[in-house]
């Protein structure tokens, strides 16, 4: 759903609880932003269209009879809409509470806050602030990847994209065509998981590796998830295959960068101020932010892939 038909679904729904009397239709298209544009056939259309929907997710649009007006009017009835009383165990408000933590970094932050404040209204009590933990784990997942948003709705939407994506073992990009069947957090780190048009079977991508913006593609509704798929097993599948392992060359400063040192398989010194190392990865985004986070005391020297998301990781900190 677009953002702009949500809005329009949204301001109908308030319009329909404010009022204290039926509205007819022309007082709705008056003053509900979004219908005010349309001509009398694509407004009718999109009335219709709008209350059935409205209707179809359990929001009682009742029609009746204004004395006044000649047409019918329309308005919700507040103790029909209203949620009756809401009864949570303690376990299930700790769940609410701990899913508003999780999502805190994430573009959803405003969507989960909402959702506590309409339990809380309704009465409940949620464990927000730690309460069953004592506040001795905090719970977060970092969903900063620039994609997360375009493919979480695009996941909801049931819509394929396309997107420019970096493998993981070269410097190449290449654009792909994916239905997304969901998006999964492992070990840190966040994956895809849909059938790629390109390939012609499932795959798995890491959003730490696309390149680029996520563009919608096609009609929303197009994409079907197969029954029976389990898209954590196949994320954790694909994070347990045996990847080639490569080395880095990685000059840094003497006296400096003491954890690559400890990991180092080789170490030479170097009469410049700087000491050469052999550092063993199979990741190399990984090796790129551990890196970066030694600033100007260390760098890549190969491979150039590797070098390249240093480098890639540093710009963005500049930016």
């Amino acid at each position: 759903m677009s953002r702009r038909k949500t809005e329009r679904l949204l301001n109908l729904v308030i319009c329909l609880l404010a009022t204290r009397r039926p509205l007819s239709a022309e007082h709705i298209r008056q003053a509900v932003p979004g219908y005010d544009a349309a001509n009398d056939e694509a407004f009718q259309r999109m009335f219709e269209r709008d209350k059935n929907e409205l209707r179809e997710i359990g929001i009682p649009i009742e029609v009746q009879k204004d004395p006044w007006e000649e047409d019918p009017g329309y308005r919700i009835v507040r103790e029909s809409y209203e949620l009756p009383e809401i009864t949570l165990e303690p376990d299930e408000a700790a769940v609410v509470g701990l899913a508003a933590q999780v999502w805190q970094r994430a573009s959803l932050a405003e969507a989960a806050s909402g959702a506590l404040l309409k339990l809380r209204a309704g009465g409940v009590e949620t464990d927000e602030a730690g309460g069953m933990l004592g506040g001795a784990l905090e719970l977060r997942v970092d969903t900063r990847d620039p994609a997360f948003p375009a493919l979480w709705e695009a996941v909801r939407d049931r819509r394929a994209v396309r997107f420019p994506y970096r493998a993981a073992a070269s410097e190449s990009v290449l654009t792909r065509t994916v239905e997304p069947w969901g998006v999964v957090s492992r070990r840190g780190r966040w994956y895809v998981v849909g059938h790629d048009r390109d390939r012609g079977a499932a795959r798995v991508f890491r959003l730490s590796r696309i390149n680029g913006p996520v563009v919608p593609v096609g009609r929303p509704g197009a994409v079907v998830v197969p029954e029976g798929v389990d898209i954590i097993s196949m994320v954790g599948y694909r994070d347990e295959m045996t990847v080639r392992e490569r080395a880095a060359l990685i000059r840094v400063r003497e006296g400096t960068c003491q954890g690559l040192r400890q990991v180092a398989k080789a170490v030479r010194q170097g009469d410049d101020g700087w000491d050469e190392l052999d550092v063993e990865f199979t990741d190399t985004e990984r090796l790129a932010g551990w890196v970066a986070g030694f600033a100007a005391d260390a760098e890549v020297a190969g491979p150039p892939d590797a070098r390249e998301a240093v480098i890639r990781r540093l710009k963005g900190a500049l930016a």
